[in-house]
């Protein structure tokens, strides 16, 4: 799967697959980012388009309402 142009990808699909990928194989954002060769700018900005950032403590992206 290709994640490395999160621009083409929809927010609402994109975090799904997102979150998924952070449970199962990655333990930080950063290591989400190296593995798949993404920017991370790019995966905040998208995900914050639809109302979602990144919540260390959990190690997921959450809602932010």
């Amino acid at each position: 799967m290709d994640l490395s142009n999160v621009n083409k990808w929809d927010g609402n699909i994109l975090i799904g697959i997102v979150n998924e990928k952070l449970r199962l194989e990655c333990h930080s954002v950063e290591e989400l980012a190296t593995m798949y060769e993404i920017d991370m700018e790019s995966l905040n900005n998208k995900l914050a388009d639809v109302g979602f950032s990144y919540d260390p403590l959990t190690n997921q992206f959450k809602s932010q309402f």
